[in-house]
């Protein structure tokens, strides 16, 4: 992973970038774009080079704007003008992301940053470079060797003091690290990615970080337990389901939360069978499951006092003869049965059972549980935005705000009360998948059923569409983007501050 060091007088500066900002109401005539005060002495010769060249190349100054000037034989050798916008946390995302792609061909950049920058803007400019320098490979592929230009491996960020930035620098690696995880377990293709395969990443992840617990319930301890929905699903494929459940309880910890994430490695949609284009991404359909798994290492490796189990259903929904059909009836964990309507709606069968679980065994204060579970999602909020339901405004509130401080973005969309008489069954307690429309609301709905006396504590989000980026994008890059980890580790946070 990239290295991100706190200096206070670096040597040697070949790529230096500084932080330029609009000037706000600047008449005709008037600067428009400025250079921000460092706490790192810059030259002269640099000062008045920097304002001489932003009239030149119509810098903007917004967040994640860079231009890249080579000076040659003088030190420093290249200048980036890196555009800090607002200069809140979003915007110094923007721009470490966007320092990072400048730069790829340095093998070190120097930022100088602002005397008074304070410590989420290092949390947020941190966060843009990790993420954004973020690269797949298969477990077995070595690292790329280049063409012998310099690969961009360390960046210095200038401070007056790094005492005051160090906790905030801690904490934006613990997230990018977590969040590459769950890039990683996403990203990787399905003939890997068994769930017995994820069930070990998992396990060997978190035996890096003391206090953490993981359990595996395999097929025969699914049966004799009653998990009747993640056996339905994985009913299909020659690799049986599991069911992961990782804890984090530190002594300290006053609120209890459980995370569960869907967890189908790959969904051919069963009997009823997608399309080929539907099918192609398939891989991606357990990226609620990386989520929350990776969110509760993360939290471990922050030490959050908040005490976290998370829950990973896993399945493959796979065609073959011993496929549950569209019609069947089935036993989920606590009794409640459902008709299932089109086995391509498998993911909330399989997050019933361990909402059911949780509910009853594990006694939480709050439920939330994260789910590439519709389309409808991605037809109601386009590709960059997840559905978040609740019953409780409060906690609602307080989620949201999460998804905005960690730069992913939600909207909240109604449990609409006259959509409940669409999930009644003549053969079961519910159907599984009513077709009367409104297919995210009546997912959530549906959940809602299986979350007993925390209805009034549970937060449902539908991240399918944006689990996955088609291009490179801010701090995103393309493939998976480990959507609800920042915002998992963010809402948890919050909850160990509010004691």
């Amino acid at each position: 992973m990239l290295a991100i060091r706190l200096v206070v007088d670096p040597d040697g500066i070949d790529a230096l970038a500084l932080p330029v900002r609009p000037v706000e109401g600047a008449a005709d005539g008037e600067p428009q774009v400025v250079p921000v005060e460092t706490g790192l002495a810059v030259p002269t010769e640099i000062v008045t080079e920097v304002d001489a060249l932003l009239p030149q190349v119509e810098h903007t100054g917004a967040a994640g704007v860079v231009y890249r000037s080579i000076r040659p034989v003088q030190t420093p050798s290249r200048l980036l003008l890196v555009g800090i916008g607002t200069g809140d946390e979003a915007a110094w995302r923007a721009a470490g992301a966007a320092v990072y792609r400048a730069g790829t061909r340095e093998s070190s950049i120097t930022i100088a940053m602002p005397a008074d920058v304070e410590p989420a803007a290092v949390r947020g400019l941190a966060e843009g470079l990790w993420l954004a320098s973020y690269r797949f490979r298969m477990p077995d592929q070595p690292a790329p060797t280049g063409d012998g230009a310099p690969v961009l491996g360390e960046v210095l960020l200038a401070v007056t003091d790094p005492a005051p930035y160090e906790a905030a620098l801690a904490i934006a690696r613990a997230t990018a690290e977590a969040t590459r995880f769950a890039r990683d377990l996403t990203n990787t293709p399905s003939s890997l990615k068994s769930p017995q395969w994820f069930a070990e990443q998992v396990a060997a992840a978190a035996a890096h970080h003391e206090g953490l617990t993981v359990g595996v319930r395999e097929p025969e301890q699914l049966a004799a337990e009653g998990f009747g929905g993640i056996l339905a699903v994985g009913s299909g494929s020659a690799r049986g389901p599991r069911l992961v459940e990782i804890s984090w309880r530190p002594a300290n910890a006053q609120t209890h939360v459980v995370l569960v994430g869907k967890g189908i490695t790959f969904d051919t949609g069963g009997i009823s069978i997608k399309p080929r284009e539907a099918m192609k991404l398939m891989r991606k359909d357990m990226g609620g499951a990386a989520a929350v798994v990776a969110a509760t290492i993360g939290a471990a490796a922050l030490r959050l006092p908040v005490q976290i189990t998370a829950l990973a259903p896993l399945a493959e929904n796979m065609v073959s003869g011993s496929a549950f059909r569209p019609g069947d009836v089935i036993r989920h964990y606590g009794g409640l049965t459902s008709e299932t309507t089109n086995s391509d709606a498998e993911g909330r069968l399989v997050l019933a059972d361990a909402m059911a679980y949780a509910v009853d065994r594990l006694a939480p204060d709050l439920l939330i549980d994260l789910a590439t579970l519709t389309g409808a999602n991605a037809v109601a909020l386009g590709k960059r935005t997840a559905a978040l339901y609740s019953d409780s405004d409060e906690l609602a509130e307080a989620v949201l705000a999460a998804t905005t401080e960690a730069g992913e973005k939600a909207w909240r969309l109604p449990l609409a009360a006259d959509y409940v008489e669409y999930l009644g069954s003549e053969l079961a307690d519910l159907y599984s998948a009513p077709t009367q429309g409104a297919g995210s609301v009546l997912a959530a709905l549906y959940l809602r059923e299986f979350t007993g006396k925390l209805r009034d504590r549970w937060v449902h989000i539908d991240m399918s569409a944006p689990s996955w980026a088609e291009g490179d994008a801010g701090e995103l890059t393309k493939g998976a983007t480990g959507w609800g980890v920042r915002t998992l580790l963010r809402y948890l946070g919050q909850l160990s501050e509010a004691g």
